[in-house]
């Protein structure tokens, strides 16, 4: 054994099992007595460092958690640069778990945009430049056939959830190879802040098959395998060794989110795991839960049902196909066909509208292979598209929103409804001072990152964030608690509607189309509870016996950020005064 190993064990001995699997996961290269410090730093009480061996290493003052999350913040107030904050962010994660989810759920609205979108976006393009500490696990095409083994290395094994990503379609940034990674970790972080999934239950993969991506590949800091996308059947047969091995060794009701893969990847792979594994895909499932939530309480300002609604989509990807899908779902709850819900969804994407041309085309959003890309010979651009199918909303997932768009809905429309929903914030279709101002304050908008208010004729309005973080933490917890084995696309429209009912009067008055980021932690878990009822009630959940109080039940799962107490539990024995120290004296 080398010394940092020997240190490791008399760790695992003196610290617990507990610090023991912490020390290993943070794999710190530090003298093993202040190893235990990273867990809770100045908060260990005087007999915890005592017991510990660590009494001295640390300043005499035994601080309060209060006092640690004040420094914290205090220090982010300070800076000013979003990637300082992520990075700064990152390293409390590592070094004090439950001090980062604090304050991360105490303060989400503004913390949020940091660790996920739009930060997080930022980040994953510097990741090589910023890199600290590995984060997840990192698994390439050339560990075809060793993937269990791989996961064998990981120190957890109780883990219910696992998001993984191939980087090749990161946000609106396109190919970032292993440099995604930063997607799945910001994504788990979420699970834990906004649901209460406890940390060492989730696990990020990045799985690594190159990148496309010149600009990484020629970058001496680039930190996945230099070279082109491995497009063969190697592929698939790594991602089904993926799938297998997670499930083998975490069992069949293991969460598996797919995030960011490339379009043609994640409709197919959604295609042929849903019925074998417990598996979602977020960027066409999540997206179009949030989405949904987004029409669904815009109806309740309009007092028009969503069956009265026409939708044209910019863009024909993974997010609009599944919003496209969701809302026929909706549609047909509310006594329409198939057929008439389809009628009134339209997508225009880079060629142009998109229409079927005969009879026998049955037109399925969800899956494109059935559409022929034909342009009607009046129809030139995405105005000409808004001006001659007159939608009374529309989502876009590319810059075209322009200003003429914008008048047109105002003009066909009392109140258009507007999402741009595209990631990052610089990628958005339009900005929401756009939106309202173009619209004379009419317009419903919601956007995928965050805008802040806006003040027009001197009224305030608050936009929408149409984040999926509203959808996935609370459909996890639900499924992960109700062993779900696979998860129906009704699941994620109860999980819409769910979200659309919890918006209050006031705040839809203020614009707002989702309850306030402040209340995330509550809507997911109100989300959950929701979620869970449904599954049970439909026959999906496997975890029996069924809970009769299901708000109990989901409540008491959640994690929260108390430290634990490494003071042994002593006694003495009642009668029994025998002392070996003194008595053989």
């Amino acid at each position: 054994l080398n010394n940092f190993e020997i240190e490791i064990k008399l760790a695992s001995i003196k610290c617990s099992k507990y610090i023991y699997k912490q020390v290993h996961s943070l794999c710190l290269p530090t003298h093993s007595l202040t190893l235990c410090v990273f867990l809770q730093g100045m908060a260990f009480s005087l007999p915890e460092r005592q017991i510990l061996g660590i009494h001295g290493l640390l300043p005499p003052k035994v601080e309060t958690q209060d006092i640690q999350a004040m420094r914290f913040q205090n220090n982010l107030k300070n800076m000013t640069d979003p990637l300082q904050k992520y990075i700064y962010l990152m390293g409390i994660q590592e070094r004090n778990e439950r001090l980062f989810y604090r304050v991360l759920m105490e303060d989400i609205e503004e913390l949020m945009p940091i660790v996920y979108t739009p930060t997080v976006g930022l980040a994953c393009t510097h990741y090589g430049h910023i890199f600290r500490r590995p984060k997840g696990l990192f698994i390439s095409i050339r560990d075809k056939g060793h993937i269990r083994s791989i996961l064998d290395n990981w120190p957890e094994t109780n883990v219910a959830a696992v998001v993984v990503t191939d980087g090749e379609r990161i946000l609106g940034l396109g190919d970032l190879g292993v440099y995604g990674m930063g997607i799945p970790v910001g994504k788990l972080c979420l699970y834990t802040a906004c649901a209460g999934i406890r940390p060492e239950r989730c696990l990020p993969v990045a799985i690594d098959v190159g990148t496309n991506n010149q600009t990484l590949l020629q970058d001496p800091l680039y930190m996945g395998l230099y070279q082109e996308r491995d497009r063969s059947q190697a592929y698939d047969d790594l991602i089904d060794e993926f799938m297998e091995a997670v499930v083998e060794k975490y069992g069949q009701d293991t969460l598996i989110q797919f995030e960011d893969f490339g379009n043609h990847n994640a409709f197919r792979f959604l295609r042929k795991y849903r019925e074998k594994y417990c598996t979602f895909n977020d960027d066409i499932q999540g997206t179009a839960a949030v989405a949904l939530a987004g029409l669904l309480a815009a109806q309740r300002a309009l007092g028009k049902p969503i069956t009265e609604h026409r939708v044209l989509f910019l863009g024909a990807g993974e997010a609009a196909l599944g919003i496209a899908n969701l809302i026929v779902m909706a549609m047909m709850e509310r006594g329409m066909t198939q057929a008439e819900a389809r009628n009134k969804i339209w997508l225009y994407d880079k060629d142009g509208l998109l229409v079927k041309v005969s009879k026998t085309s049955y037109w399925h959003p969800a899956w494109l292979t059935v559409f022929l890309m034909q342009r009607f010979h009046y129809i030139y651009s995405f105005l000409d598209a808004v001006n001659t199918i007159k939608p009374t909303a529309i989502i876009g997932a590319g810059r075209l929103f322009t200003h003429d768009v914008i008048k047109s809905m105002g003009t066909l429309n009392e109140r258009p409804i507007i999402f741009a929903l595209s990631n990052p914030t610089n990628k958005a279709e339009c900005t929401a001072e756009d939106a309202y101002t173009l619209t004379d304050g009419r317009c419903l908008f919601a956007s995928g990152s965050p805008f802040g208010p806006v003040t027009l004729n001197g009224r305030i309005y608050t936009p929408g964030q149409g984040n999926n973080a509203y959808i996935f933490p609370g459909v996890a917890l639900a499924v992960i608690l109700s062993g779900v084995r696979h998860i129906s696309d009704k699941v994620f429209l109860e999980a819409a509607k769910t979200l659309a009912e919890q918006l209050t009067d006031k705040e839809l008055e203020e614009g707002r189309l989702y309850p306030p980021l402040s209340n995330i932690r509550e809507v997911s878990i109100q989300m959950a509870v929701k979620v869970v009822e449904f599954v049970y009630a439909n026959g999906m959940a496997f975890r029996y016996p069924e809970p009769t109080d299901k708000d109990s039940f989901v409540r008491a799962t959640v994690w929260d950020t108390h430290y634990d107490s490494f003071e042994p539990d002593t006694y003495d024995w009642p009668g029994v005064s025998f002392s070996p120290k003194t008595d053989q004296k």
